[in-house]
């Protein structure tokens, strides 16, 4: 048989079939219909921007529209994973990071002007002369004012390589001219224990501000500082510590935790159980410990506080905490951006989700809850606490509760005894803060002389603050009103005393401040003298298991965070 015959009908039938490709697909493309390349699989994204790209009306960037959309993807998802383009990476793992290369310097805007803050001790700007309460105005013979001034820019501008240069224009207070520091960049670090040191003669202290990659040792050293002053006993504040790193959690619970103590476990749809437990080499596995939580409380503080609270290890004080139990996995892109995905849940040595409900997608809720447990009265109310988990049992037998964050086993509420609409448009408004900025910067030399909280504040304290904050708040608008100013007068006191000691010192100051009128800490040191740190089981006897929060009756003056950034 010939053989170019016998392969005739094969080469026919490829010829057939390629024609009828070619023709569909310019049938396709010359009546303007190309969607028909689009399938319901995994596809589906990248043929439609390619179709966008190919044949949309106008001109797009279609980097910048990826952008926009991948935010918009993980928002669908939960509320934890999220996305950072290539600029904002640094910024995103900078306070994990444990230090970032800059300036050093903290700062605030106001009135669209970049304020200096602070200046970080033998930091390059400190070297350079950059002093606490310049202006900088110019950015390498840029300006740098004005409404488009954020933080965000304010960071990538200032922030930069190791050992590389910027020219900053200078208005000082008192100064009608300019002057120009050159600052050499250089690594500067980021604390995240912020103050440690002695509530009474036995009782240390310790402030946690979020879990990074050196919080674990500078916990040790802070231990160490505590037990030349002779500690007995400790307390770690993690309120308004929203987290950060799991392993930083779990290192500092096993310096408390006896061998072989549950932690915390991890597991997800794709993510086997993975558990952390202790291995009995910690330091202070004896010793009566406190922790302070509220809700501002998230994450990798909750492991903390649930791990101690459930292995009944030590007496868990403050308010219900946050509520995120969810484990991000950082995924990084060829261009330099990032995003943090949500591979698995947390969970608690009992057993128990600490994540809060949501729904996929915008949950209002969800980004509102703070405010509705605040609306609900759960500041001020332990009764006001809504579990809406099941019930799980600690080692001993306490109750406690899934579903939404830790509950302390101590209560204690917030203050609103002094609390006046004055008081709250005064604090709401900004302009507490904006007066103990102004004054600060005005007084700033005779200030500086005092180099302590107790000298600061006994300074202070004959200045009457109150006084002038009241004439201050009038001239901006915040009708002056005498009964009530007098009525908040201890809390005008606190706010003002407070922040100007911030501005003048730093932030263990401005702590010890805060905690000689804090009621968790009294609480706390109550605890200690009661020789109650340690939870017992709780009496079966003829009634059910004891719930693990107890109301007290103290009132907590709620604290304003300090809002700075760093460069």
């Amino acid at each position: 048989m010939n053989t170019k015959n016998r392969f005739s009908p094969l080469w026919l039938a490829l010829a057939v079939v390629i024609g009828i490709a070619i023709g569909t697909f310019y049938a396709n493309h010359f009546s303007g219909n190309r969607l028909s390349i689009i399938n319901s699989g995994s596809n589906k994204l990248n043929n439609l921007l390619y179709i966008i790209d190919d044949q949309y009306v106008d001109t797009i960037d279609m980097a910048d529209l990826v952008e926009q959309a991948v935010p918009q993807i993980l928002a669908e998802l939960d509320p934890h994973s999220t996305y950072f383009s290539a600029k904002d990476v640094q910024i995103a793992n900078d306070d994990l990071r444990g230090s970032f290369s800059g300036v050093g310097i903290e700062f605030t805007i106001r009135n669209d002007t970049l304020r200096v803050q602070n200046v970080i001790s033998d930091g390059p700007a400190e070297q350079a002369g950059v002093l606490a309460g310049d202006k900088i105005v110019t950015v390498d013979d840029s300006v740098f004012t004005g409404k488009s001034l954020t933080n965000d820019e304010a960071m990538h501008r200032l922030k930069g390589p190791k050992d590389t240069k910027v020219k900053l224009g200078i208005l000082r207070y008192g100064e009608k001219n300019l002057r120009y520091i050159t600052v050499t960049r250089g690594e500067i670090p980021m604390k995240s224990v912020t103050a440690a040191y002695m509530l009474d003669d036995n009782t240390g202290y310790v402030k946690i501000k979020n879990f990074g990659e050196n919080t674990y040792n500078e916990l040790l050293v802070a231990l160490a500082q505590l037990t030349m002053d002779g500690f007995q006993q400790l307390t770690i504040d993690l309120r308004g510590n929203t987290g950060g790193y799991l392993q930083s959690a779990v290192q500092i619970a096993n310096e408390f935790l006896p061998k072989n103590k549950l932690i915390v476990y991890t597991e997800g749809r794709r993510s086997p159980r993975e558990e952390y437990r202790s291995d009995g080499r910690g330091s202070y596995k004896q010793m009566p410990l406190v922790i302070l939580i509220d809700e501002g409380s998230a994450s990798a503080s909750e492991i903390l506080a649930g791990a101690i609270q459930d292995n009944d290890r030590g007496t868990v004080i403050g308010r219900r905490s946050f509520g995120k139990g969810l484990v991000q996995k950082p995924v990084e892109f060829g261009d330099g951006s990032m995003m943090r995905l949500t591979i698995a849940r947390y969970y608690t040595p009992s057993g128990r989700c600490i994540q809060k409900p949501y729904t996929n997608g915008m949950d209002k809720n969800y980004e509102e809850d703070l405010m509705l447990r605040y609306q609900h009265g759960e500041f001020f109310s332990q009764d006001s606490i809504k579990h809406e988990g099941p019930e799980y049992h600690t080692n001993n037998g306490r109750v406690v509760y899934g579903g939404g964050g830790i509950t302390p086993d101590i209560f204690v509420p917030e203050d609103t005894s002094d609390f006046t609409s004055y008081y709250k448009e005064a604090s709401m408004s900004g302009l507490i803060l904006q007066f103990g900025y102004d004054y600060t910067d005005q007084h700033r030399a005779v200030l500086k002389e005092y180099d302590s909280e107790a000298s600061l504040l006994k300074y202070i304290k004959k200045q009457n603050l109150v006084e002038q904050f009241a004439q201050y708040a009038e001239k901006h608008g915040l009708k002056r009103r005498n009964l009530m100013i007098q009525r908040s007068r201890r809390l005008l006191e606190q706010y003002i005393y407070s922040r100007v000691i911030y501005n003048i010192l730093d932030e263990q100051s401005w702590l010890q401040y805060l905690n000689e009128d804090d009621p968790a800490i009294r609480e706390t040191l109550r605890v200690f003298e009661a020789g109650e740190a340690f939870p017992k089981a709780p009496d079966l006897k003829g009634s059910k298991a004891k719930k693990v929060a107890m109301s007290f009756d103290y009132r907590a003056v709620h604290k304003s965070s300090v809002v700075v950034a760093r460069a």
